[in-house]
């Protein structure tokens, strides 16, 4: 069997705990930052889990990580 290959925008985006789950950025972080308030900038800056439902989605686009 050939190797699978990763897919390049997922390896940037996701990594794997050592538990197995899933850690990703919040989105809505990267422009317009003049009209969210302090408190949710702060709050979008905090890592978050994927959610069941797409860890195995997700872990099929990272095999290797």
């Amino acid at each position: 069997m050939p190797k699978i290959k990763t897919h390049s925008g997922a390896k940037k985006r996701f990594k794997v705990t050592k538990s197995g789950k899933i850690k990703r950025a919040h989105a809505y972080k990267s422009h317009i930052l003049n009209k969210k308030s302090t408190k949710r900038k702060r709050a979008l800056r905090q890592g978050a889990y994927v959610d069941d439902t797409n860890t195995s989605a997700i872990k099929r686009l990272i095999p290797y990580k």
